[in-house]
């Protein structure tokens, strides 16, 4: 598997983004300027490997997580589906219970 910049790039903004963050407060948890997590984002600069590190604490995820090709998509698409399927499985459920009443 070859590491693409895109990848990451797209897979730290979906995880910042799911985590509720903007560019400012991840730069904090990482101990870093805001600049340096927008560089990133817009692929101008690769970051380090303690910067890696840094920003996968920060996000509460493994630093391999950022380096999965569609890693949000994926992700994104196994939310829809399970939502969709628990969804209509608990209303399913609740008509079966409540049938009699």
């Amino acid at each position: 598997m070859t590491y693409e910049l895109s990848d990451f790039v797209e897979n730290l903004k979906f995880y910042r983004k799911e985590k509720h963050l903007t560019q400012e407060k991840l730069a904090e948890k990482c101990d870093c300027e805001t600049a340096t997590i927008g560089g990133i984002e817009i692929g101008r600069q690769a970051p380090s490997f303690n910067m890696i590190c840094k920003i996968a604490s920060a996000l509460d995820i493994h630093p391999g997580d950022l380096f999965i090709r569609n890693a949000s998509s994926v992700s994104t698409k196994l939310k829809d589906t399970l939502e969709s399927r628990l969804t209509s499985d608990i209303k399913a459920l609740l008509e079966t219970y409540f049938q009699g009443e």
